[in-house]
């Protein structure tokens, strides 16, 4: 593993997942949340709590860089990127339906956080795979 490109490549990896969740939440889903107060924290525990949120983008983009740095970058091949990183999408989407199950959520920000969440693992990965460079670069497919 290329130690150097990896460290790069999470805080990369991490500033994506967070300006991509801002675009989720904030801007596309915001009125929707709005709408749906009594389901959330109030705006002040929210920010109280920000650092969670933080903290969670941080591992989130920390594992998929991982995951992807030692399984798949070897491949250097965007068709494995993407199979790997819809493969992600999919099991975050699957947390948002196991959700749905246990918790009062609306059907339609389930279904908007799973198509969001599967499109955010692809374009995550498409980032991933250019930023990261493997120590042995193979032929790319």
């Amino acid at each position: 593993m290329n130690l150097k490109s990896l460290l790069i490549t999470i805080v990369v990896a991490f500033v994506t997942v967070w300006a991509t969740d801002f675009l989720i939440h904030a801007v596309w889903l915001g009125q929707r949340y709005g709408e749906t107060k009594e389901l959330w924290r109030s705006e002040e525990e929210m920010m109280k709590n920000m650092h969670f949120m933080f903290l969670g983008q941080f591992l989130v983009g920390t594992a998929f860089t991982l995951l992807f740095a030692s399984f798949v970058a070897v491949k250097r091949c965007l068709k494995a990127t993407l199979t790997f990183a819809g493969l992600i999408g999919i099991m975050s989407s699957a947390a948002q339906l196991i959700m749905f199950a246990v918790q009062p959520l609306p059907g339609d920000l389930v279904v908007k956080w799973c198509i969001a969440y599967l499109v955010q693992a692809l374009l995550l990965g498409v980032i991933v795979h250019q930023v990261y460079k493997p120590l042995n670069t193979p032929p790319a497919c």
